[in-house]
């Protein structure tokens, strides 16, 4: 699996970063979360997948 955000769409609220700090991290100086991890392990894939259902402007976008 891997995973990237929309920098556009981000809206900075850290609901990934607190859900899953392994795979993502949040950019104070662009204020935006960023994927720390080009594949994602697979005891982490079904946070990343919550991440982004729950992400509200979809900028999380799971390629399977």
């Amino acid at each position: 699996m891997k995973v990237k955000i929309d920098e556009e769409l981000c809206m900075g609220d850290r609901n990934c970063n607190h859900l899953c700090p392994e795979v993502f991290q949040y950019d104070e100086d662009q204020l935006v979360s960023r994927v720390l991890l080009d594949e994602i392990p697979e005891k982490y894939q079904d946070l990343v997948r919550q991440a982004a259902r729950e992400c509200a402007p979809g900028a999380i976008i799971v390629d399977e």
